[in-house]
């Protein structure tokens, strides 16, 4: 399985931005940002913008209810609504309850919404509530689904994944396989994604034809399912680039492994609702674990179009989103 020589530029020419200008907030000229996201404790959609933030000498703080559901250590600065430190501006990833709560709190505040992760194509029962200046994405596909959550037909900004915008060069190993995993059981940070008994099972098949697993947790998923497996020490994206190809339930992560090279299988659950442009990266999707192993001999990369259109621009995508948010930084 080989990458097409064009992937990147493709990838990064197809949806190419105009340089965006931006002004500053806060004495110090670098704006304090408080984000708010459907996952109230999820920090893993704010932790790839931490770089590109620090460079920028900006405050980034993520809004939680409390702190039960933040791991110590975790990167990522966060504080309750009566703890957050004064700001000027904040973004929501979402229209769930707790980033509408958020706006409704801090009103006084520019209200900006970005798509750090997937949203179903359906309107939220909260979504009228946000008015935001303004509105990101990292694709055209993505905005699609993210303007139909929102309920709006307004322009949405297409910025990139920050997740892309230091892709590994890949160096796919002989029958590795990378099994990127969803979450089994719903908390109070978020919900859950139906497939992991499909997922179980086409591992078990496929280690069975002689693959070796490589599994991708997604950062809420219970270790103790996979931990028969090497599991990955990486993020998923980074993981992909040793891997002849992935098989995962269909999640935010499969456009991206796809721009790093690696072709996705999806396992697709009766229960399971995604927006179209996540399969529409698959090379094949499957029902019954009895297909996984031919599924995986066959894999391959969408074509070109389908993939800039799920992906969206491939490299400075932080930059890009960071410098959009300072337009409306108070």
């Amino acid at each position: 399985m080989t990458n097409p020589v064009s992937r990147r530029a493709v990838l990064g020419g197809a949806l190419a931005l105009a340089a965006l200008g931006g002004g500053t907030a806060s004495a110090s000229g670098a704006p304090r940002v408080l984000i708010a996201t459907n996952e109230p404790w999820g920090t893993y959609h704010v932790k790839p913008l931490l770089a590109e933030a620090a460079r920028r000498g900006w405050r980034l703080t993520q809004l939680v209810p409390d702190l039960t559901g933040i791991t110590p250590g975790d990167p990522v600065p966060v504080a309750t609504p009566d703890t957050a430190p004064r700001a000027d501006l904040l973004v929501v990833t979402g229209a769930g309850d707790w980033p509408a709560d958020c706006a409704a709190r801090f009103r006084h505040l520019p209200l900006v919404a970005s798509s750090l992760a997937y949203q179903q194509p359906v309107e939220a029962p909260r979504a009228k509530q946000l008015h935001p200046r303004l509105i990101t994405s990292s694709s055209t596909a993505e905005a699609r689904a993210f303007g139909a959550y929102l309920g709006t037909r307004r322009r949405i900004r297409i910025v990139g994944s920050p997740q892309t915008d230091n892709l590994p060069v890949r160096a796919p190993e002989p029958g590795l396989v990378l099994v990127l995993t969803s979450v089994t059981h719903p908390d109070g940070t978020g919900a859950a994604a139906p497939g992991t008994e499909l997922l179980l099972a086409s591992a078990e098949k496929l280690a069975a034809a002689g693959k070796r697993i490589l599994v991708g947790l997604h950062p809420r998923e219970d270790r103790s399912l996979w931990d028969r497996y090497e599991i990955s020490t990486v993020p998923s994206v980074q993981a992909s680039a040793r891997a002849e190809a992935a098989i995962g339930i269909p999640g935010t992560v499969f456009p991206l492994v796809t721009a790093v090279g690696t072709p996705v299988v999806g396992c697709t659950d009766p229960a399971l609702n995604v927006p179209d442009y996540l399969l529409s990266v698959c090379s094949s999707t499957i029902t019954d674990a009895g297909q996984a192993v031919d599924a995986i001999n066959g894999a391959h990369l969408p074509d070109a179009n389908t993939l800039a259109d799920a992906v969206g621009p491939v490299g400075g995508s932080a930059r890009r989103l960071l410098q959009e948010w300072s337009r409306f930084a108070r």
